[in-house]
């Protein structure tokens, strides 16, 4: 029997089962959020930055906001909701626009199509930790977005598994990514 959920801000996705999500702070999570497929069945080995290091492939020391990974640290598996701007239910632009107010100081605008039409546009291999990356699953127009970590992973929230760490090159992320780029604030 397939069925038919809501995986990211508004897109059907078909899948044939669902696994739930681990919440709670990194000391206690088991294994790590994310449906990456480099990272699936990985668990966290370490404390803090370096879990996120190795998740993203990078050094430590190549993680310059320090600030950027206590935010998500605090955020990862919260739970989609559709409107929401809470750890207990929040939708992908509330998640970025709260990091963004948080970690950056700057306000965005609230929904995703606003906040692609603020952005100064880049390719691929220009992207940096903290930029935006856009995705149209309905085919029209940007309905999801997320924000850049490295080595084209970025955090986001998916409607399955909430705040999650997702990879732009897997199949099912890579076919919607319509644009990404630094906003304009």
């Amino acid at each position: 029997m397939a069925v038919f959920l809501l995986t990211s801000c508004g897109a059907k996705r078909k899948v044939l089962s669902s696994g739930g999500a681990s919440y709670g702070n990194t000391s206690t999570r088991k294994s790590i959020p994310t449906d990456a497929s480099d990272a699936r069945g990985k668990s966290w080995s370490a404390s803090g930055i370096d879990n996120y290091a190795a998740i993203l492939g990078v050094s430590a020391r190549d993680l310059k906001n320090k600030s950027l990974y206590s935010f998500i640290d605090k955020w990862l598996g919260s739970p989609h909701r559709l409107g929401g701007t809470k750890p207990s239910g929040i939708d992908c632009s509330g998640f970025v626009g709260v990091l963004y107010r948080e970690v950056y100081g700057k306000d965005l605008p609230r929904t995703s199509r606003d906040m692609g039409a603020q952005v100064k546009r880049k390719y691929e291999r220009q992207l940096r930790e903290g930029d935006l990356v856009f995705f149209s699953f309905s085919g029209k127009n940007i309905d999801h977005v997320g924000v850049y970590l490295h080595n084209n992973k970025f955090v986001h929230v998916s409607t399955r598994r909430g705040v999650i760490i997702s990879d732009i090159k897997d199949s099912w992320y890579y076919k919607y990514f319509v644009r990404a780029g630094t906003p304009k604030i």
